[in-house]
């Protein structure tokens, strides 16, 4: 009896050793037709509960639920069926590694992981290390509309008695400070060149990020420009900062931001739009999908069609008002038709969901043109000729149109959204490129801006 109850101790205590052992961050890669796509697992136990999410950084996913998480008998079975994802693998403990299957749809390929980090393997030559030759300080700020308190970092230059000073205002998405995307952080390293070249600057986690309050999810364009006005207020409230000149820089969704901002502030003196759009919301979303499907290799006739079915759905979001709580139902109605009821109710919720946001309601119909029109501070657009998120083309196009002759608009080779220096321009690059942002991009805004003092 005694032999027995020993072998169930050890038994049960080698099960939770191993249950402990499989907790944490794991990393695999799968090999898709010679291209290599990083995955990211990280797994927790709460009682006896696992659970865990995914990240995709190549796609620019991060956080993904993973709906059911099992180990038991020193295998692990990850399932996510609203993207049809299903992974099964086993744990070795004396290797500290998982050798297993990951299968999403029809496609089935090895993935192994292990511990060791692909991710940070990746070389960032542009990030920089600390010791800086610049003041850098941890700051709040208090948004009193919203009742949020928002976390940053001030970077000021330290042989300066007077210098002008930028906020930087991220792209769409909850993000940090830094603006971290793919192992990118290019908001750190814009920082880093503008203060070493005597301007001052302001980057801070998006609410409901990182160290800030607030919640991200139910906010739009509008709600998040009045974060950066909070901003503003802290920096007029810094007595020992002598500012020259107050600016804003927005990239992407933050190029929206900031002529928002600085339409309704007389304290803005300056904006940089980094990829801002200029065309209204569902076109620019209709006409990026187009690109990076055309990109991608699939058939003239399923873009088009593609094309339809969404132009008919964002018509469907800025027709309807949702103040009788009809819009969801409308949505699926339309897609089950639109689609032959193709879709699974896991990928129907997650598709209406995402279009039924606060933002994305708010996005669709926002028209940037109309902030736009009317800007009378000096402003420096700066556009990538192979972006895809935001076309330069198009853009260009639609501000040139409104004949402010405050802005200056600005098309620059080889750049993607990201302003790197690319090859194809595609999202799925952005992660292999080792440059976070072209130094020319950096000069250009550096020079612009020390121009206006």
């Amino acid at each position: 009896m005694k032999n027995t109850l020993v072998l169930i101790f050890f038994t049960l205590l080698s099960q939770f050793i191993q249950g402990q052992k499989i907790l944490g961050d794991w990393y695999g890669s799968l090999n898709i037709q010679g291209t290599e796509l990083p995955l990211v697992f990280h797994i927790k136990k709460q009682d006896s509960t696992y659970s865990s999410t995914m990240d995709s950084p190549k796609q620019m996913a991060v956080g993904l639920a993973v709906a059911k998480t099992t180990f038991k008998n020193s295998q692990l079975t990850l399932e996510a069926p609203a993207m049809g994802i299903k992974y099964t693998g086993d744990f070795n403990p004396k290797e500290d590694s998982i050798k297993g299957t990951f299968q999403q749809g029809g496609l089935r390929l090895a993935l192994n992981l292990s511990r060791n980090n692909i991710i940070q393997n990746i070389k960032r030559p542009q990030e920089p290390k600390e010791p800086f030759s610049y003041h850098s300080e941890e700051i709040t700020f208090y948004n009193k509309h919203d009742d949020i308190t928002l976390a940053g970092t001030l970077t000021t230059p330290e042989d300066l008695k007077k210098f002008p000073v930028v906020i930087l205002i991220s792209g769409s998405g909850p993000q940090n400070r830094d603006e971290e995307i793919m192992d990118h952080k290019p908001f750190l390293v814009l920082s880093d060149y503008l203060t070493r070249h005597g301007i001052a600057v302001l980057r801070y986690d998006d609410r409901g990020v990182a160290e800030s309050e607030g919640e991200y999810a139910s906010a739009t364009s509008e709600d998040l420009s009045r974060d950066t006005k909070a901003a503003i207020k802290y920096l007029q409230s810094r007595k020992d900062i002598k500012i020259s000149k107050l600016g804003l820089i927005g990239h992407s969704e933050g190029g929206i931001i900031a002529p928002l901002v600085a339409s309704k502030s007389n304290e803005v003196d300056f904006i940089v739009l980094l990829a801002g759009s200029v065309i209204k919301g569902k076109e620019l979303l209709l006409l990026q999908k187009k690109l990076i499907e055309e990109k991608s290799g699939i058939s003239d006739s399923i873009v088009n069609r593609s094309q339809e079915i969404f132009q008919g759905a964002y018509n469907i979001i800025a027709s309807n008002s949702d103040t009788d709580g009809t819009l969801k139902d409308e949505l699926e109605r339309y897609f089950k038709e639109e689609t032959n009821n193709s879709m699974n109710a896991s990928q129907m919720n997650k598709l209406i969901e995402n279009m039924t946001s606060p933002w994305m309601k708010y996005f669709i119909s926002y028209d940037p043109s109309t902030v736009l029109k009317d800007i009378n501070i000096p402003t420096l657009a700066l556009f990538g000729k192979k972006d895809v998120q935001v076309p330069a083309l198009e853009n260009s196009i639609a501000l040139e149109k409104l004949k402010n002759r405050k802005i200056e608009i600005i098309q620059m080779d080889n750049l993607n959204h990201l302003f790197q220096e690319s090859e194809t321009g595609m999202p799925n690059e952005y992660f292999e490129i080792e440059q976070t942002m072209s130094p020319k991009v950096m000069n250009l805004i550096s020079e612009w801006i020390l121009a206006k003092e």
